[in-house]
């Protein structure tokens, strides 16, 4: 796992102030002055690991700037992980969460720091070998299939999200999203949203949803085991299925990687086999799944689009934000594509 910059001057994270907060907050979870280092990869919330030489913790924080309404929460993101904690799900264990904006300029949580890599790219996973990276992707799939299995109120998530009408405001949802952040035309995205909202297909059962789910928002250890799933800012109760059918979009069109995606080492298994092992893990129908995964287009193209905008502001930080708007127009059309076929 690289870095963007390290050391005690980072943007949106005091290191000085997190200490004093901390002492407060969580007497005993830090012993000495922090240095933090900024965890390359992210596009949304600003992660850090911090440390005092001894321990090492992460810092989750929303973007620096324009902040889209109901995007990058953090008390959603705390609260799903702390709930999961004893679950089959692999989850940081959650130390506290600061909705105190005077502390970092924004709410921010802190939670255990886990050992794993986040694989983006066929050069990382591919040393592996096959066998293990397939195993890898059983196993993501597993455990997409352990987290839909969750009862949302065994947990103390019965009130997390609105199954009922799920689909429907999500399509709702990006389209006021991307309204939040126009600011320039994209040919075929406004009869994008018309066909999505004029074919919603029957609601799956609801589950807890992840929002993001895909291989490189967990971690996964030497031996081949996902060691935690991280990214949690877009989970709610809803239709299951969407996760399914935004992984599947990651896929087919990786997004912001800059060289070849993991998805396509040797041994990785095909999105039509990753969706057999996913219906044989939850015995769900997956007949409409293309438009899941024209609604997964929308929103990923809704979200590189907010992204382009914070850029051409001068907001974001780190590399990779110059070229993310050209990801736009591809994800359109293959939404355009996929309501063709479903």
């Amino acid at each position: 796992m690289s870095d963007e910059r390290t050391g005690g001057d980072l943007p949106g994270l005091d290191t000085a102030g997190l200490r004093a907060y901390l002492d407060s907050a969580v007497p005993g979870l830090v012993s000495g002055p922090l240095e933090g280092r900024m965890i390359a990869g992210g596009k949304s919330n600003l992660t850090y690991v911090v440390t005092d030489g001894t321990g090492s913790w992460v810092v989750r924080r929303p973007p620096l700037g324009h902040v889209l309404a109901t995007a990058h929460d953090m008390p959603r993101e705390y609260r799903v992980m702390t709930a999961l904690r004893d679950t089959a799900v692999p989850v940081p264990r959650t130390h506290v969460l600061c909705e105190d904006t005077e502390v970092l300029g924004a709410p921010f949580y802190v939670m255990e720091y886990v050992e794993g890599t986040p694989f983006r790219t066929r050069d990382e996973i591919a040393p592996l070998g096959a066998a293990a990276v397939r195993r890898v992707a059983e196993t993501l799939m597993t455990t997409l299939g352990d987290l839909h299995a969750v009862a949302p109120e065994e947990v103390g998530l019965g009130d997390f999200g609105r199954p009922r009408g799920f689909l429907e405001r999500q399509v709702r949802r990006w389209r006021k999203q991307l309204d939040a952040s126009r600011s320039r035309d994209i040919p075929g995205i406004d009869a994008l949203h018309e066909r999505l909202s004029s074919t919603l297909p029957e609601q799956s059962a609801p589950a807890i949803v992840h929002g993001d789910y895909r291989l490189d928002n967990v971690l996964v250890t030497p031996g081949g085991r996902i060691s935690a799933v991280l990214d949690w800012e877009m989970a709610t109760l809803g239709d299951p299925l969407v996760d399914l059918g935004l992984m599947l979009v990651y896929q087919e069109q990786p997004v912001g990687v800059g060289a070849e995606s993991a998805v396509s080492a040797e041994g990785y298994p095909s999105p039509e086999e990753l969706v057999g092992m996913y219906a044989a893990a939850t015995g769900r129908d997956v007949s409409r799944l293309g438009w899941y995964v024209a609604l997964g287009c929308f929103k990923l193209a809704v979200i590189a689009e907010g992204i382009h905008f914070r850029h051409s502001q001068g907001l974001t930080v780190g590399a990779g934000f110059d070229r993310i708007g050209e990801v736009v127009a591809p994800l359109v059309e293959r939404a355009h594509t996929m309501l063709k076929e479903d």
